[in-house]
């Protein structure tokens, strides 16, 4: 399931919107540019939604923000009047824009559409554009060196951890299945259910966790399988 993140300052839109789409995507809501940037920082965020106009860090700042690092499509939402803006936006790189107020269900198509051409018309592009490192709290990610490092210490992973490791960075929150895991890592069909991935998740937790008893990160999905998170700062 892809995340879309929609940051609007209008509560009554983003909750329009939500309704729409929550029951194909995974939805991160933010009042401002702020708080969007925090939502990316600590989330994998598949689209974007993003009103123009919001205080603090208003959509155009905050695009500029996301293109320094990643690639996925944005699609602005602009009052009529702001024709400047919406040229503005694309040529900064936005992938497209639409006018308030809108149909939700022409929304619901863009979004879909503009998933569909980047995973999967233009995956190879999107391959290339890979961040070389993923940050997830403590937690460091070099795809570069193959290298994973905790507060700055590094650790060794096998290949096998290392690859269920970074499939699971790649993703933050989401819910991976063992089966996934499995014909993803091994690159095999998942036919039977044996103790392997357990005993790599094992180790890795081993590894990355102040307790692996008491895992931070690496969480068991009851009957569903494994999720990686950065824990909540007290």
């Amino acid at each position: 399931m892809y995340t879309i993140l929609i940051a609007d300052d209008e509560s009554e839109i983003v909750e329009l919107l939500q309704l729409y789409l929550e029951k194909e995507y995974n939805i991160l809501q933010a009042q401002n540019g702020n708080e969007a940037l925090k939502l990316m920082q600590n989330n994998t965020v598949d689209l974007a939604i993003l009103d123009i106009m919001m205080p603090g860090m208003d959509g155009l700042q905050l695009l500029k923000r996301i293109r320094e690092n990643d690639y996925f499509p944005v699609l602005f939402l602009s009052a009529k009047s702001q024709h400047h803006d919406k040229i503005l936006g694309l040529e900064l790189g936005a992938d497209d824009y639409i006018s308030k107020p809108f149909n939700p269900l022409e929304i619901v198509a863009r979004v879909g559409s503009m998933l569909r051409r980047v995973h999967q018309f233009d995956a190879p592009a999107v391959q290339e554009k890979k961040k070389e490192q993923i940050v997830l709290g403590r937690l460091t990610l070099d795809r570069s060196s193959c290298q994973v490092h905790v507060a700055g210490e590094p650790v060794a992973l096998t290949s096998t951890e290392y690859k269920i490791l970074e499939l699971l960075m790649e993703q933050p929150g989401r819910v991976f299945t063992r089966k996934k895991i499995y014909e993803t890592v091994w690159e095999d069909f998942y036919v039977y259910e044996d103790n392997s991935i357990m005993v790599h998740i094992s180790n890795i937790r081993d590894k990355i966790e102040r307790d692996s008893k008491k895992p931070e990160y690496l969480k068991t999905i009851r009957g569903l399988g494994y999720k990686i998170e950065a824990p909540v700062e007290k």
